[in-house]
């Protein structure tokens, strides 16, 4: 996993996650609904029952947070992967841009130095 991207990672634990939060509310409906069923008077079993359905309508509502939360992490985090790559594909670009003109003067310092060496050499042959 150490070359997995982290975006991918976070997805993966959040995935993770809903499957043991969607069991934790499973098992406290289903300890809800045997209380209903073991209920005496019919306003206790009614009251269990509707304790079952809110038990998974609000687990509901917290693995949906839970998703949307994973997900706006997971792509916040690759945007700004995705920005830090394109600004330092920017730079290199600039610095690729920036070295021809560096190298453009050094021919004419070459040039200069060869006319130099050619009036040093014509002086070699007049004396």
């Amino acid at each position: 996993m150490a070359g997995a991207d982290i975006d991918v990672v976070i997805r993966q634990t959040a995935k993770q996650q809903n499957k043991t939060l969607l069991a934790a509310i499973k098992a406290r409906r289903d300890h809800f609904t045997g209380l209903a069923a073991k209920a005496k008077d019919a306003t206790s079993k009614e009251r269990y029952k509707q304790a079952a359905k809110d038990v998974v309508e609000q687990g509901a509502a917290a693995m949906r947070r839970l998703q949307v939360s994973a997900d706006n992490a997971a792509d916040s985090f690759a945007r700004s992967m995705r920005m830090a790559s394109d600004a330092f594909a920017a730079k290199a670009a600039a610095e690729a841009a920036k070295a021809p003109a560096e190298k453009a003067p050094k021919p004419a310092k070459k040039a200069a130095k060869a006319s130099v060496k050619a009036k040093k050499a014509a002086k070699g042959k007049k004396k």
